[in-house]
């Protein structure tokens, strides 16, 4: 068994699981939702990519600094081109991985966004989240 790497102050931009961090998360790992309130809806956006290289791309772009709503009017596929705003969501109106990754982040800003990404049926998302209710 490989040995775990623990979170410091000092290590705030990588880290394991989707909330931590500044700029955003690694992959599918579970965080610790504990300390978020519960939600029935999420105000989300994404940014969604058919191909792995160009939703590698987009992080790319985010990790540089650029805000989430041109990376999303840049490089997102869908119909959700207003920044990749989907609106407010209630449980249940997403897809199940999507809405399971979507409800564990933090609420953030475009200009300093907590992401996530999933792969569904649709495609690889990279999520952020505005705003709980």
């Amino acid at each position: 068994m490989a040995p775990s790497k623990k979170n410091t102050a000092k290590d705030r931009g990588g880290g394991k699981g989707k909330a931590s961090g500044s700029k955003g998360g690694d992959k599918k790992d579970d965080a610790g939702g504990a300390k978020l309130k519960a939600a029935t809806a999420i105000n989300a956006r994404h940014i969604l990519c058919e191909k792995h290289s160009k939703k590698e791309e987009a992080l790319v772009k985010l990790r540089d600094g650029m805000k989430f709503d041109e990376v999303a009017r840049e490089f997102s596929e869908d119909k959700a081109r207003q920044g990749g705003s989907l609106g407010w969501k209630t449980r249940g109106a997403l897809d199940a991985a999507f809405e399971k990754t979507a409800y564990e982040l933090e609420p953030s800003t475009t200009a300093s966004p907590k992401f996530a990404e999933v792969k569904t049926g649709h495609g690889y998302h990279i999520i952020m989240v505005e705003g709980r209710r």
